[in-house]
């Protein structure tokens, strides 16, 4: 394997190829003032795992929708929806 060679300036304009050679294995060095500077891959880092909800719906009319809620002087006030019954007549 050939060791890539840059200067600050080169690596300016060729990153992505310094990150494409180092992460293929090829050792990649970075020179300023004088000064060497590796540039070496680590291994990817594990997802993070899907959090568990924090929040349950315990009632089954939260669940469903069928709640509303409303500002009082104490603070919020959670309430039932209630549907608004039709009156229909039938034609004997």
């Amino acid at each position: 394997m050939r060791v890539k060679k840059y200067t600050v300036a080169m690596v300016r304009e060729r990153l992505a190829e310094a990150l494409d050679a180092a992460e293929q294995g090829v050792p990649v060095v970075i020179e300023r003032r004088g000064v060497r500077y590796t540039l070496a891959v680590e291994g990817r880092t594990k997802r993070r795992r899907q959090r568990t909800r924090s929040i349950q719906i315990l009632d089954p009319a939260v669940a469903r929708g069928k709640w509303s809620w409303d500002w009082t002087p104490g603070g919020v006030e959670f309430k039932a929806k209630h549907r608004a019954s039709s009156s229909r007549t039938r034609a004997s």
